[in-house]
Formats: structure tokens, sequence, C-alpha cells
């Protein structure tokens, strides 16, 4: 649905020139839940409006349904436009009218009477679950409530894309939670297409089906959120993925030589990958009967992403040399990821 071919932006000021995204090819399909993740400045932002050309790449081309946008003129390019909707970190809501009204206000303009205008706005604001808003003021409303607005808003001529850039970035935990399960609601409703950009890995895992990852203005990385957080291949990426859980500690008391990763002569520090089906496997209890090698957790980590369970232990292993080579080629063999992170 979105075909992005060997798009940059280059920004040129006093000071020089920044570029700002550099030499992007992507593809985004149909109705899914696609994700653009990177630091500050890593040009995500950029990249996600040049998809509607609210940034006109400095080169490439921005295929929509078919359609290169950059070959359009002013005219034509609004009306596709109408087609792409967008929500913002801060909202971006008229303060001086209703709700109602800042619903209404796409289709004011396009020759369609009140009744019709008056149903449709209902719809929206009973499809994102703030009807009992309509006559109120965005100064009235939480952070939670605008941002489903600006959702209703920007679903107001039923577009078949949906940008959010950085969506839930202002919004507490439990806000963001509740935003991104109506995003994903309305995914599988309307079967519209939604990218969403976004510097915090947990939107990622809790949302998407796919993923970018962005660094200095290119993608290094592309894969389905599964793949990623089971063998993430940049280092950027393992980053972004540590920031999920606390596995990023391991690294940080072997250096500070803490008294919890102290080993005693012949012992190991072992991390465990493992999802799918040999989540089942009783890892710890088969280490222990069947190759007389103890495991000591020291952290660990299961949670289910996409309906695919991921799980990470780290464990100190006590036993035989010998034993303790065969228990990690027999977690091999089964397919589960085996690190030595310290051995003494």
């Amino acid at each position: 649905m979105i075909q992005l071919i060997d798009v940059s932006k280059t920004f040129t000021s006093g000071s020089g020139t920044v570029d700002a995204v550099r030499d992007i090819n992507l593809n985004i399909e149909e109705s899914e839940i696609f994700g653009v993740i990177g630091y500050s400045g890593a040009g995500k932002s950029t990249l996600v409006r040049c998809i509607n050309l609210l940034e006109c790449p400095s080169k490439g081309k921005v295929i929509i349904n078919g359609v290169d946008l950059t070959e359009l003129d002013e005219k034509n390019l609004r009306k596709y436009r109408q087609k792409i909707g967008m929500i913002f970190q801060q909202f971006n809501l008229f303060a001086s009218r209703t709700i109602f009204e800042n619903v209404a206000f796409p289709l004011r303009y396009k020759g369609i009477n009140n009744d019709e205008i008056n149903k449709k706005v209902a719809s929206l604001l009973k499809l994102v679950g703030i009807s009992d808003k309509a006559k109120a003021y965005p100064s009235q409303l939480s952070g939670g409530q605008k941002q489903r607005v600006a959702i209703a808003r920007s679903l107001a001529n039923d577009p078949g894309i949906l940008l959010c850039d950085e969506a839930t970035s202002a919004l507490d935990p439990q806000t963001t939670q509740s935003i991104l399960k109506l995003l994903k609601d309305l995914n599988k409703k309307l079967g519209i297409t939604i990218v969403i950009v976004t510097h915090e890995m947990s939107v990622i895992k809790e949302i998407c089906n796919r993923v970018a990852v962005m660094k200095s203005g290119r993608i290094v990385e592309v894969n389905d959120v599964i793949s990623i957080f089971k063998n993430p291949q940049a280092q950027i990426t393992k980053d972004f993925i540590n920031t999920t859980s606390n596995f990023s500690r391991i690294d940080e008391l072997i250096k500070d030589n803490s008294s919890i990763v102290n080993l005693e002569k012949g012992q190991r520090i072992c991390r465990f990958d493992f999802h799918g089906s040999n989540t089942k496997e009783p890892i710890i209890s088969n280490i222990s009967r069947k190759h007389d090698v103890s495991a000591s957790i020291i952290f660990a980590n299961v949670e289910v992403i996409s309906e695919t369970v991921l799980g990470s232990l780290v464990v100190i292993l006590s036993g035989a040399e010998e034993s303790q080579k065969s228990v990690i080629q027999h977690l091999k063999d089964i397919d589960i990821n085996v690190e030595v992170i310290k051995s003494a």
C-alpha cells in the first residue's frame, strides 16, 4: 500500500545542510500496523511526514496504492492527502471549538449537509468512546480523551492510512495502553493501515506487526516484531529491546563485580532465550534430572508478543564441565539460544 523508493530529505539552513532521511526503501502492506522506532534525531518523524508529503522528499518516490505522490500537482495532492489521516503528540485541537466541531472540521468544506455531518461525527465519537464529550471543549478533557478526539477527526474522511507521530509520548502508561488498544481495534474493524512513529520499544511490542529501526536518517533493520525480539541484528535494536526488560542489568552487575554474579570455580552464567513451543520445555528441571547440573535463576522474563510466547532466563550453572557442555548443546539442539555471559 505504501512504497518508498530511494527517499531522502535534506534540510538547508545558514549553518549548513542536514540529511534527515537518507536513501530509504520501504514497503508497508495494506492493513498492517507498521512501527518506525529510533532515538531523537534519527529521522523517523521526517520519514513519516514524507509519506503524506507534509515534508516533500529531496529525492525519491512516495507511492500510495500505485500513485506517486511526488508527481502530483497541488490540487490532486490535496485530494490524496484526504485519505491519509494523521495524529500528533500534542493533539493539535482547536481550543475555541467544541469536540463536535473539532471532529466536524474536515467535513465542513466537502459540500456535505448538516444532517450527514451530524451522523458522521456522532458515529466517530462513538467509535473512539467519547460520545458524551461532544459539547465539551479540549481544555475540559484529559490527554487520553484529547487524543481520542484527534483520532476521530483523522478518521472523518475515511482514510485508508493513519500516520501516528509520537501519538502516545505525552500520555501516561495507563492511558498509552488504552490508546494503543483503540488503534488496534480500529485496525481490525476498519482494515486501516497504521504507521506508528515512536521511541518506545514497549509501543512496538504492544501493537505492531513489523518495525523499521532508524539511526542517523537510515533504516538499519526491518523485520516482523517477533523476529526482532528473538534475533535482533543491529546493536541499536538490541539496545531498544533491553529497555523493555531488566536484562541489561546483568552487564552492569558484572562490571561492578556484584556479589550476585560472583562465581565459584567451574560455574558459568548463561542466558537462555526461548520462544513458541519450546517455552513449554521444563528447562531447569531437565538440567537437574538429566544432566546432574544445577541452575540458579538470577533473572527471568516471559512475555507474549503477537500471541507468541518469548522468554529469557539468566542462570548460574554448577556441575561437572562436561555436564555443563552437554546441557548447553542439548538446549541449542531444541532451538533455545544460549549465551555464556561469564565463566570461572
